[in-house]
């Protein structure tokens, strides 16, 4: 879960204040002291922090909040606000050209630049562009080679130019783009293992030649206070516009995006938050604040299920729900699309007071063994698991790798959906309204 380690920390400060009748100068005092050292501990950039902690102290040591019957609900509201003030305020999407649209991808080693590449490119072919991705690192041994396997995998146009230097490729690569169909260049460029001037001269050199509409710098969030430096740094130069945020599904403790924005001035435009070529998203300050807050973020989560269900095949389970046909075949279906969504731990992070939801022990490998279960039986199975006798559950056990209480655990939960699709209201079975088909 995305900053779950701060998100707790926060949580659970401001949970001591909620639907307290009274709040006096020293527990509001005492609360700001204790977000500061979580905000550090998180490895919030120090001036960052002071500035937000005294932005917090001028607003909640008011009569609005001392006098107020609901202390704790107006101290989680001011906190929200700063949060997405810090971050943003606003989402941002990218800059385009009347023509064709020149992006140049900037960043260290290690930064994940080449995957975001591709997944930026991915994200602008579903919204109606023709994208094509070029590799201007001559120095990372196979980095042309990674870039164009990517981007084959991710159903992505890529181009090789000739040359040897960085500007001779970019060079060639612009000639070539003049007659080629794409409307959007993106430049995966080199990066080194920390700054140093000759990156910033060729960098600089690049972008004097290509005229990009938008520099994006790739920062890796793990790298906590690196990332702002690197940042500094880069847009210092003038190679930097905006920001993509890397690795934010890992156990980092987040201060990377609490701090670049407020430093640099320089907007995040999107965020990854996996290694798949669609785990990348735009970053919406107002929705991250929402969840680091424990109050969760539905609206990207309905966006990812409306991305991740094939509408033709939520058409035909509509149909089958009012006629009360649902089969194995539509449950293991429907575990896929929804495996498509994200992880158990990511969709509870999404969810108003995910915190708790992310304290359990969520067993990834569970939709995986129903998956593994059902692909072991027969046409017949599927569509009839009355059918399925001691000895079928034995062969179905062995063929899936797992045991026969597994399968019977499986079989048992598809019988409560199928008992609780038949208790369903015609009305909500017409629209498709789906029960969540397993226990967590």
């Amino acid at each position: 879960m995305v900053f779950s380690g701060l998100s707790q920390r926060l949580q659970g400060i401001i949970g001591k204040l909620r639907g307290r009748g009274r709040l006096s100068e020293t527990d509001v005092k005492d609360a700001l002291k204790e977000i500061k050292l979580a905000l550090l501990e998180a490895d919030v950039n120090y001036k960052v922090v002071k500035e937000f902690i005294a932005n917090l102290q001028q607003r909640c040591m008011g009569s609005e909040i001392l006098n107020s019957l609901t202390p704790g609900q107006q101290v989680i509201k001011i906190v929200r606000d700063e949060l997405t003030s810090l971050l943003g305020t606003s989402a941002s999407s990218l800059n385009f050209a009347k023509g064709k649209s020149v992006f140049m991808l900037a960043g260290l080693q290690g930064s994940g630049k080449t995957t975001t590449t591709v997944k930026l490119a991915r994200m602008l072919k579903a919204k109606g562009k023709k994208p094509v991705v070029i590799s201007l690192d001559t120095y990372r041994p196979a980095a042309v080679d990674q870039l164009e396997i990517a981007a084959v995998n991710a159903q992505i146009d890529s181009y090789r130019p000739g040359g040897f230097k960085p500007i001779e490729l970019a060079k060639n690569a612009l000639a070539w783009t003049e007659k080629s169909e794409h409307d959007c260049l993106l430049f995966d460029t080199a990066g080194r293992m920390h700054l140093d001037e000759a990156l910033m001269e060729e960098l600089l050199q690049i972008k004097a030649l290509i005229q990009p509409v938008e520099i994006i710098l790739v920062l890796d969030a793990m790298t906590g206070q690196d990332a702002v430096n690197i940042a500094q740094g880069f847009a210092e130069r003038g190679l930097a516009d905006s920001v993509i945020l890397t690795k934010l599904d890992s156990d980092t403790r987040g201060g990377a995006a609490l701090s670049v924005r407020a430093v640099t001035g320089k907007p995040i435009k999107y965020i990854g938050v996996g290694e798949k070529a669609e785990q990348l998203e735009q970053f919406h300050p107002d929705r991250m604040a929402s969840q680091i807050l424990g109050m969760g973020d539905v609206l990207t989560l309905i966006e990812k299920a409306e991305a991740a269900f094939d509408l033709e095949q939520a058409a035909r389970l509509q149909e089958k729900l009012r006629k009360q046909q649902f089969t194995l075949q539509d449950f293991r279906e429907q575990l896929q699309q929804f495996k498509n969504i994200g992880s158990l731990e990511q969709i509870a992070g999404m969810l108003p007071g995910g915190a708790k939801l992310g304290k359990m022990q969520f067993d990834e490998r569970e939709i995986a063994r129903f998956d593994a279960i059902i692909a072991s039986m027969t046409p017949a199975e599927r569509l009839s698991p009355d059918i399925i006798s001691g000895s079928r559950r034995k062969r179905i056990a062995a063929g899936s790798g797992t045991t026969v209480q597994q399968v019977n655990k499986l079989l048992k939960q598809f019988a409560m959906t199928q008992k609780m699709m038949k208790q369903l209201d015609p009305k909500m079975a017409k629209k498709g309204r789906l029960p969540f088909p397993f226990k967590i």
